[in-house]
């Protein structure tokens, strides 16, 4: 109970200040001093932050998630986090914390926590895409460890934007073998649940990534001269020279998402890609993936879920395509949505982010063709067919075309 009455207290104290000095600085564009109740790191960057930030801003500003999507899949982060996944959030799980990994942007790539806690989380967007450095959301754990390269703690109102003075953080920077900080390590909760064993954990933690990134070999494809073609878009098709190979429906959605997500994933996360919140047995689980790995020669690790055989995928080639500005590729490649038979969450989501990235493609083009051609199969698109309207000539006659698709939608 007297932990909780100090914790009000210093809670009440650091309110106190706030109140009196962030008005202060705002106007003075310095700090006016008096502020015994806090750390000069925490006077010093709100007096930085206030130039850019709010703080009476309710949320963190957001990256688009495609970009999040690419930057994690591409983070040296990845594998190490994957790895320790389970136990990241069984620790957050049970000390009532939702933990997040940043890369070295401040953008929040990861997180994991119960489920409570990370919809509280995500409500400031503390979530995959969130901005946490210090001109975006201020003074928090995450920009000031960003900004110093060393662990750091914030407590309540020592936040500058009142949206968080609910909350306390814990943050360690996680350094490549180059001495570089890759990203943040961040555990929150609520302010009451402060605990100084938070932030040796979260410093563990993060050494334990930097141990796993300094030791861990990469995982690398087995050379193969018949790769195994998965068409997944549309319909769904799996062979090898030729020669359809025989997988389940199931088989055929875990295939899917490993060819996506080339890092792989850890069994858990996996699991819950194909079935989401379904009951469904580890030994029903573990047999889907041993058929597929027999499938495929042993072509799946077994630590961590990944393909160890070359897999080509239509999906992933639409994507590339996109990633490139090439929109004549990735229209000729879509052939319908992802699996459209699935109702695994995981194809759910992938099948949802290929169908937004097509069509803002075709938004975005100035040719009338990709409007034109992505209007076969949107036929209630109306923005889609109102698109090629304005970019095909008056006197082209493919515009009888586009009113024709306009008018079936508008009446629809």
């Amino acid at each position: 109970m007297s932990q909780r009455s100090d914790l009000r207290r210093r809670r009440a104290a650091l309110e106190n200040a706030w109140s009196r000095l962030v008005p202060q600085m705002g106007s003075a564009g310095s700090s006016p001093g008096g502020g015994e109740a806090l750390p000069d790191a925490v006077t010093e960057s709100w007096v930085r932050s206030l130039s850019s930030v709010d703080p009476r801003r309710g949320s963190a500003p957001v990256t688009e998630g495609g970009a999040v999507h690419h930057r994690w899949s591409d983070s040296p982060l990845r594998r190490p986090v994957d790895d320790l996944a389970d136990e990241l959030n069984s620790i957050a799980e049970d000390a009532g914390f939702v933990t997040a990994l940043t890369d070295e942007s401040g953008t929040i790539l990861w997180t994991c926590g119960g489920r409570t806690m990370r919809r509280r989380a995500e409500r400031v967007n503390f979530a995959p895409g969130g901005r946490w450095d210090e001109q975006a959301m201020g003074t928090n754990a995450l920009s000031l460890a960003l900004r110093t390269g060393r662990p750091s703690s914030v407590f309540s109102a020592e936040h500058l934007v009142t949206a968080l003075h609910d909350w306390v953080c814990y943050c360690a920077p996680v350094h490549g073998t180059d001495g570089r900080v890759l990203g943040v390590l961040d555990m929150s909760t609520t302010w009451d649940r402060s605990n100084p064993l938070a932030m040796s954990t979260v410093r563990t933690l993060a050494a334990t990534l930097e141990a796993r990134l300094r030791t861990e070999p990469q995982l690398r494809l087995r050379d193969t001269t018949d790769p195994v073609r998965l068409t997944c878009l549309g319909t769904e098709q799996v062979v090898r020279q030729g020669t359809p190979l025989p997988l389940r429906p199931r088989q055929v959605e875990i295939l899917t998402l490993l060819a996506l997500e080339p890092d792989g994933y850890t069994p858990e996360r996996l699991r819950e890609a194909v079935y989401g919140d379904r009951p469904v047995t580890a030994s029903t689980f573990k047999a889907e993936i041993s058929h597929l790995r027999r499938a495929l020669d042993g072509g799946v690790a077994t630590r961590r879920y990944a393909l160890t055989t070359r897999v080509t995928c239509d999906a992933v080639d639409v994507l590339r395509a996109l990633e490139n500005g090439d929109t004549d590729t990735a229209l000729r490649l879509y052939r319908g949505p992802l699996l459209p038979r699935s109702e695994a969450p995981g194809i759910e989501e992938w099948r949802t982010h290929l169908e937004v990235a097509v069509r803002e493609a075709v938004l975005a083009s100035a040719r009338p063709e990709h409007a034109l051609r992505y209007g076969e199969r949107a036929a209630y698109d109306v923005e889609v067919h109102e698109h090629a309207l304005r970019l095909l000539d008056p006197r082209d006659t493919r515009r009888a075309v586009a009113a024709g698709r306009l008018t079936t939608a508008l009446r629809d």
